[in-house]
This record gives structure tokens, C-alpha cells and sequence, in this order.
């Protein structure tokens, strides 16, 4: 289903559906390779205006039919009456194209979610061992940082990782250990800081290596932030990506990965 009326002029997108992961002259080419599996998450409803609306980033994985993003992205509900429909926007420019997607998997503890979508496969992008990762790496991470307001045009920041911390630590005042706190602590693990600013938009989009376009972590901005830095006055600069392995295990249950 493509629609015009929103976004204006026509732009047309060819993908190809071999996976990115080879390595590439530099950032600027590893951009133009992992555009074309970056999409928006959100809902489409023919007779609202807009009929788009954004909720997130998620990108191709596997087949380029299914789909990375974080669960929070998802909508809590959808208003069946009137034929709203949960999907993902491709392409780029005035037309984005609109899929139809179906949640086929879910981590709550890593807040990640696996969508399939309808129609031809995406060019996926390789999801790697995350394990690899050290302070100092230089990342990148291509999303819709704010939504529609920016139009579809996807967006790019470049950082590094600034440190490899869990996701929650102990509170000296007990006041402070709020349900989720506790949650986060009773299964702790790490996730990546970066220096690279990122907004709500931002949740779902990849990270990943600028050489080679290799996914190493998937951006968060609602799930980490709740227990990381809920103590804040103000929401800081500072941005999380959950490591790439917890995706890794994501399709191995969904079996797009063969078990290890």
C-alpha cells in the first residue's frame, strides 16, 4: 500500500535482498548499504489524517520478511473498528510504502520484539556477536529520531561506545528502588552507553559497525532509561543500545538462526 498525500513527492527505492555485513570503504558508504533495511514502526488507518503515524525504528534481519524492534515501540492497542493496522514504513522521501506486520516473537527482558512483514523481502542486515565489543568503539545508528516530524528520511548519528554497564545498579536509598529497579537487578545484565545523542524515534534502530554495517546492539531509549537513569532531574544526552547477542537469541528461538 503506498499513499502520497502525507509525505508529497513520489521516491522510488530499489532494494536488493543480499544481507550487509561486508566490509566497505567507510561510513559513508556503510550508510548508503544499511539505509534500505532501516524502516519506521508504527500504524496506518486509511481515513485518519495522518493516516502514518510513527511509534519507532526496526530494521531487516534474517529473510529481509522479518523485522528487530523494541517491544515498547509496539502500540498497546489497536482500533479495530476502524481498520487500524500495526506495520512498517519502506522506502524513502514523499511515498513510503506501508507493510503489514505480525508480531511472531518477544523478549520482555530485553524489551525486543520480531515482526514479520508482508510483501517482498528486505535487504537484511547481519546481526553479530556483540561480545566483541569494547570502550572506544566507533558506532553508528540510523533510525527516525523524532518521529515524522523530520518526514521520511532516515537519519544517521556516528559516536562511540563510551562504556559497557548494567542495565540497573543498587541505590543507596531504598526510596529509590522502584519496581522496575528491582526487575532490572534480579536479572541483571549489560548494555552499551554511547556518547551519540539519540531520541525516542530512535528505539529499535540498529547499531552498528560503520566499516561494515554489522548490527551490534539495538538502540533503546524508554526500557534502559527507566532504571538506568529514573533518578534524573532531566533527561540527559546520554543513549543505551541492548547488545546484539540478546537478538542473536531472539531469532535462534524463532529459528532464523541455526542453534549454536
Amino acid at each position: 500500500m503506498r499513499f502520497g498525500t502525507t509525505f508529497g513527492v513520489l521516491a522510488a527505492v530499489i532494494v536488493a535482498t543480499a544481507a550487509v555485513g561486508t566490509a566497505v570503504a567507510g561510513l559513508r558508504e556503510t550508510v548508503v548499504a544499511v539505509k534500505p533495511a532501516v524502516v519506521a514502526v508504527g500504524t496506518y488507518e486509511k481515513m485518519r489524517r495522518p493516516a502514518a503515524v510513527f511509534l519507532g525504528t526496526g530494521f531487516a534481519v534474517a529473510d529481509g520478511r522479518h523485522v528487530v524492534t523494541n517491544l515498547h515501540v509496539l502500540p498497546g492497542r489497536l482500533d479495530e473498528g476502524k481498520r487500524e493496522t500495526m506495520g512498517v514504513f519502506t522506502g524513502a522521501g514523499g511515498n513510503p510504502e506501508f507493510r503489514a506486520a505480525l508480531q511472531v516473537a518477544g523478549d520482555e527482558e530485553h524489551d525486543l520484539a520480531l515482526l514479520r512483514i508482508e510483501g517482498a523481502p528486505l535487504r537484511p542486515l547481519t546481526v553479530g556477536d556483540s561480545g566483541s565489543v569494547r570502550e572506544g568503539d566507533r558506532v553508528a545508528f540510523t533510525g527516525f529520531p523524532i518521529g515524522m516530524v523530520l518526514g521520511f528520511y532516515p537519519v544517521t548519528h556516528a559516536g562511540i561506545v563510551s562504556s559497557v554497564t548494567p542495565i540497573a545498579i543498587p541505590r543507596s536509598d531504598a526510596r529509590q528502588l522502584e519496581p522496575a529497579v528491582l526487575a532490572r537487578l534480579q536479572s541483571p545484565y549489560d548494555v552499551f552507553q554511547l556518547d551519540a545523542t539519540a531520541y525516542p524515534g530512535n528505539s529499535g534502530s540498529p547499531l552498528y559497525d560503520p566499516e561494515t554495517g554489522v548490527v551490534w546492539g539495538v538502540l533503546n531509549m524508554v526500557f534502559v532509561k527507566e532504571t538506568k537513569e529514573h533518578v534524573l532531574d532531566r533527561p540527559s544526552a546520554i543513549s543505551y543500545a541492548i547488545p546484539a547477542r540478546h537478538v542473536r537469541e531472539l531469532l535462534r528461538g524463532a529459528g532464523l538462526l541455526p542453534e549454536r
